[in-house]
């Protein structure tokens, strides 16, 4: 269709997006593949909805909705593994920065971890308003608290 993306131009678009919210989910021992190729399954199932949308910032909020429904319906209907896997390595205890902070980040309550995460993928204020029902002066307070408060717990 003339003027309209396709599918795989969009997931390429949006693959940044994608990847930071199916990492986010794999923590609960899925991997981020599987999470990543079940939401564009999703996706394409809803291309219809998904190209009706023509407003960048609203298509990247519905992608955005879409992959975390589907990364918690995956991982509800995923029992946890009974064993550790033979051969499983232990993880160093000195875990990289970029590691830590995702964690941490992780342990925020909502709608705190909502709008540390779309700051981090470049969402606007107003945006990040919209999507948590505050308004943008009251997400630019709420994230200079949260980053005094990881950076509190990042020293300790």
């Amino acid at each position: 269709m003339k003027g309209q993306d396709t599918f795989s131009e969009t997931m390429h678009n949006y693959r940044g997006l994608l990847f930071s919210v199916c990492r986010r989910y794999s923590g609960g021992g899925m991997e981020v593949d599987d999470l990543l190729q079940e939401t564009t399954l999703e996706l394409w199932n809803l291309r219809d909805k998904l190209f009706s949308i023509t407003s960048p910032p609203k298509r990247a909020v519905w992608i955005w909705r879409v992959a975390r429904s589907t990364c918690i319906d995956l991982l509800r209907r995923t029992p946890p593994p009974d064993t550790i896997p033979e051969g499983y390595d232990v993880p160093d205890e000195d875990l990289t920065l970029h590691d830590t902070l995702h964690e941490l980040i992780g342990q925020l309550p909502e709608p705190d971890r909502t709008i540390v995460t779309m700051h981090l993928e470049g969402y606007e204020y107003k945006e990040i308003g919209q999507r948590v029902g505050m308004t943008k002066n009251h997400i630019g307070v709420r994230l200079m608290r949260i980053k005094e408060t990881l950076k509190k717990k990042m020293t300790n």
